[in-house]
């Protein structure tokens, strides 16, 4: 039977890669802050009808928060916003498939920082794996293209966000020890949202008041990337509190599988052969870890 962490990995993946390439469309008319809060504001209500209907569906009882998930879920929720910010910034430097290249090294980084603060640990055959796709990813990211230390820093520090972010929510989850552990990440979603919108906009309310208002004021399109943000995070949290971190972001590098289609498909940018021998890399590196696992 294939474990369920899979299925919901591989679709907070696909959702995650809708939601970036609407992101990225929409960067000509918003700022990198104005991306980001929509991401989080318009993610609440979605989030909070997902964290009901489960409950009512599973006739479970939403845990207490306590002091543990509270700080996992704000140390998380700060962490990915400034990945999600860090990855845009990468998309102005190059492109759409070459920016989230370079975040996805956060399995690496996450593995390392899952070992160090929860004391998670792989098989040889699963570090094999990671390894493995880190150098799909770098092929994709740099074959033929030269480098950019901009963007460089950029797409790793989107990683190193991420891979943060994971291991925040899953000691968020931990400190819960509910007997559901999906209906504890939902409810790390409504919290984490609700914290990151609070983050953000008091930061945009400081620095960047025409910003904050023009999240509200484009909310026909913004909602999208609200909404499509709350599927892709209830599966992420679900995926982590199911599974070691590293092995959900491992798995999640099929996501540059999804990103490569969008990229040329919906946003019409152009790829190049070594970004298949990339991507093959990645596969591999993916199937090692489900092996190793």
């Amino acid at each position: 039977m294939i474990a369920s962490w899979i299925p919901i990995t591989l679709l907070a993946a696909l959702f995650q890669t809708w939601r970036t390439a609407l992101q990225q469309r929409l960067r000509g008319r918003f700022s990198v802050g104005t991306a980001g809060f929509v991401r989080y504001i318009y993610a609440i209500p979605v989030g909070l009808a997902l964290l009901l209907g489960y409950r009512a569906a599973t006739g479970g009882t939403t845990p207490v928060p306590n002091a543990g998930f509270l700080l996992g879920c704000a140390a998380g929720g700060l962490a990915q916003v400034v990945g999600t910010s860090l990855l845009i910034m990468a998309f102005g430097h190059r492109n759409f498939a070459v920016g989230t290249a370079y975040s996805k090294t956060d399995a690496v980084q996450a593995a390392a920082v899952s070992w160090l603060l929860l004391g998670e640990t792989l098989p040889p055959l699963a570090l094999a794996g990671i390894g493995v796709g880190v150098c799909g990813v770098l092929l994709l990211s740099l074959a033929g293209r030269g480098l950019n230390p901009r963007e460089l820093l950029c797409g790793l520090g989107a990683g190193a966000g991420f891979a943060l972010a994971g291991v925040g929510i899953k000691s968020a989850t931990l400190a819960l020890a509910a007997p559901d552990p999906v209906l504890s990440a939902l409810l790390a979603l409504v919290v984490t949202n609700t914290l990151q919108t609070a983050m953000q906009g008091a930061w945009m309310a400081w620095r960047e008041p025409a910003g904050l208002r023009a999240a509200f004021t484009a909310w026909r399109s913004a909602v999208w990337v609200g909404a499509l943000s709350a599927c892709g995070s209830a599966c992420w949290f679900a995926g982590f509190a199911l599974a070691p971190v590293a092995l959900v972001r491992t798995l999640a590098q099929a996501e540059l599988v999804f990103t490569l289609l969008f990229s040329r498909f919906y946003l019409h940018e152009t790829l190049r052969r070594a970004d298949l021998a990339g991507l093959a890399l990645i596969v591999g590196g993916v199937l090692l870890v489900l092996l190793g696992h």
